[in-house]
């Protein structure tokens, strides 16, 4: 099949972005990284970010190695799988791993150079953490782009003239977003635990108990803390969104093979429409990056305004450019679709805005969890928890709208459940994902630039920096307290999204695994056909896929079961790091003569290394039960259980992450709003008592919580790539 011009765009759209992105390395790179001392602390968290990562890819080898054999020995033994499965699947987890690779290591050079910018203006601080966030951003879209465009024309040529082509290929393909996925979850439960072992340990040694500073460099905990902050928020914020990103884009090319096979032509302008919006989103969120900027003495409302404009204005302009796109297309409903994309844009930006209401303390939510600390500890947790609960129905809601209205414009507002109408309507809510995901450049730019700033904060306390740039740094800090909580909901929003659009792409994997065993059906007339005729209904029809089969409900109860079962072992995992870190902190202020006097040196090494021995042994197992869940329940109840699994796993765990990731915010930004000199100030009872809420709720957003999104994905994605196995256990 001839490949259309347009086309062409998106490796373009891939080589500008990787270009965007080194042009802000260099830029950044180039600025000053301070006094000796700063060079020396962003020396040391370089080191550990990086002897961390290298123990995690070695771990993550291993695991890819034996999965890419079992699905070799499936594809080429068995002939349950497609024979380029194995390499998608590596290729998918190699650029994923990349991403985060990347992003790290630009945020561990860009820390003291942000502190070192914050000591002339705030603006300066604000423009080196946000454009090196911008280097994630658009190192994330050019790599997925380019993984995509890459699958694609190679595909495109070894199937060409095959009847099922385009449906064979976007399949094939969703099989690197396994891959990304199994990458993206070990990263982000890897870096969570080792992230938050460190922090937990340092805040109730040091801040609760020896009564000592965040960031004091006394503290033996502290550099662990800032590496983690870059292994756990952005290496693996990175690896999370690159699958985000590029599931969304596969899954709604899979199905818009699907929707218009009948019109072969216009069936593949339905293929390439997700990847063309997303390659146009690439230059406008490069433009939106030059539109961020402040002024000195900015507020908060300032601050978060400034990052606002280039987020809107680059949503705006794709908004817009959708409808051109799709009407050059020349697809089907072009319109009712560019309105499915509205859709999805206007939900992120709702559940964004959601967040920042719930999260940031300019507002009551978390004013009053800082004014429950009045009292202690136990009310600020009640507190947050609570919020933390009513925070889930603003999200909840808007994705449910989002769903209909989505399906409703795809369809030309008409509500029918016809095979036709399904197919199109699932397509809309699809690429309402690929609309939410589409200025990614830029929203993940905002998400990645809070952990530089985070740790640029760090460096300027233990450099005894002046107190204005503390005062500077920790503005910019709070900031990215707020919009770390908004990317997460962002993330969260696009997953549930790209997994609904995954459920119909399992369906039509099962197709093609019937397929090619010759298996035969009966349809909803009665009739013997042979998978290849077969539409959705039919397969939920011969599956007995109804909220009355026993299959489907305890695949559900199951699915809902395992976002919990899965919060439940990581909140475990960094309870036990986290008390290994607190006993090694209280061993070195009780052993190592001086500390407290700032004579003597901790042993930041010792710590490094609990979190790192940690994070290592303790992210193996919920990783891989993630992966086990699915093929056990696809092998016992088959395709109607898988179904029920992946609708109570997407419910459940898109409620669940949202009340986790903002509950956490919550907390974290009330004892940002205490330390500001508000109920008590820095030292007092309702400080104290707002530590212990941020320390519960460290976990809870940045380990638990953000790691949900991706176990939804990933069992929708094991279960696209097993069902093979489950056909013939079936």
């Amino acid at each position: 099949m001839t490949i259309p011009a347009a086309f062409w765009i998106v490796p373009v759209a891939s080589v500008v972005a990787l270009g965007m992105a080194w042009t802000f390395f260099r830029s950044m790179m180039g600025a000053d990284e301070g006094t000796p001392r700063m060079k020396e602390i962003a020396g040391h968290v370089r080191r550990g970010a990086m002897a961390y990562l290298k123990q995690q890819y070695k771990v993550v080898t291993i695991v890819f190695v034996v999965l890419a054999v079992l699905f070799a020995f499936m594809a080429y033994v068995l002939h349950w799988q497609n024979p380029w499965v194995p390499f998608a699947f590596l290729t998918g987890g190699f650029f994923s791993g990349l991403a985060g690779f990347f992003g790290m290591k630009t945020a561990t050079y860009a820390s003291a150079r942000t502190a070192n910018a914050a000591r002339q203006s705030m603006d300066a601080g604000l423009k080196i953490a946000f454009r090196s966030g911008a280097v994630m951003g658009l190192t994330v879209v050019g790599l997925g782009l380019l993984d995509i465009a890459i699958w694609f024309l190679i595909l495109n040529h070894f199937y060409q003239g095959d009847q099922m082509a385009l449906i064979t290929i976007t399949t094939t393909m969703l099989t690197f977003g396994m891959g990304a996925s199994t990458q993206a979850l070990f990263a982000r439960v890897g870096g969570g635990i080792y992230t938050k072992a460190a922090d937990v340990g340092a805040d109730i040694v040091g801040k609760v108990e020896a009564d000592i500073p965040e960031d004091d460099p006394r503290n033996p905990a502290t550099i662990a803390d800032n590496v983690g902050d870059n292994v756990g928020d952005v290496a693996g914020m990175g690896a999370d969104l690159y699958e985000s990103y590029c599931g969304s884009i596969l899954s709604t090319a899979a199905l818009g093979a699907t929707a218009f096979a009948m019109v072969p032509d216009m069936q593949l302008r339905a293929v390439i429409a997700p990847m063309l919006i997303a390659a146009v989103g690439v230059f406008l969120s490069i433009f939106g990056v030059y539109l961020v900027r402040t002024k000195e003495g900015a507020t908060m409302k300032d601050l978060l305004h400034s990052l606002s404009l280039g987020t809107n204005v680059s949503a705006v302009l794709i908004a817009a450019a959708t409808f051109a796109i799709l009407y050059l297309l020349q697809i089907e409903n072009w319109l009712g679709l560019s309105f499915s994309v509205i859709t999805g844009l206007a939900a992120g930006v709702i559940i964004g805005q959601a967040t920042e209401y719930y999260t940031s303390h300019s507002y009551k939510p978390t004013q009053k969890i800082s004014e429950a600390g009045l009292t202690g500890s136990a009310t600020v947790i009640i507190k947050g928890i609570g919020t933390g609960m009513i925070s889930t129905c603003i999200p909840v809601v808007t994705i449910g709208v989002a769903i209909l209205l989505s399906y409703l414009c795809a369809n030309g507002f008409n509500m029918e459940m016809s095979a036709e109408a399904l197919s199109k309507g699932l397509y809309g809510i699809g690429i309402a994902a690929v609309g939410m995901l589409s200025t990614l450049g830029i929203t993940l730019a905002t998400d990645a630039y809070g952990p530089i700033a985070d740790n640029a904060g760090g460096n300027a306390e233990m450099s005894e920096l002046g107190e204005e740039v503390r005062h500077r740094t920790d503005a910019l800090d709070a900031l990215g307290n707020t919009t770390a909580a908004t990317g997460k909901g962002f993330a969260i929003g696009s997953a549930a999204l790209t997994a609904l659009a995954l459920l119909a792409s399992y369906i039509e994997e099962v197709k093609i695994a019937m397929e090619r065993t010759g298996t035969t059906l009966t349809n909803l007339k009665g009739e013997v056909i042979n998978a290849a005729q077969a539409t959705i209904p039919d397969f939920m029809n011969y599956f007995q896929v109804t909220l009355m089969n026993p299959k489907v409900l305890v695949g559900a109860f199951i699915g809902g079961m395992a976002a919990f079962l899965f919060c439940g072992l990581t909140m475990e995992a960094v309870g036990r790091a986290a008390q290994k870190m607190v006993e090694e902190v209280r061993r070195q202020f009780r052993e190592i003569k001086g500390i407290m006097e700032g004579k003597a040196t901790p042993d930041y090494g010792s710590c490094v290394e609990i979190s790192t021995r940690a994070a290592q042994h303790e992210m193996i197992f919920p990783s891989l039960l993630a992966i086990a869940i699915p093929i056990v329940v696809g092998c016992v109840l088959g395709v109607a259980g898988v179904l029920g699994l992946l609708v109570g796993g997407l419910t459940c765990g898109f409620t669940l992450a949202v009340f986790m990731a903002n509950a956490g915010g919550a907390w974290d930004n009330a004892k940002k709003m205490v330390e500001e000199g508000n109920f008590g100030g820095k030292g007092s009872f309702a400080h104290k008592a707002t530590i212990v809420g941020d320390t519960v709720g460290d976990p809870f957003k940045d380990t638990s919580g953000p790691s949900l999104n991706i176990l939804i994905k990933l069992m929708s994605m094991v279960s696209i790539v097993m069902a093979g196995l489950t056909v013939a256990f079936s």
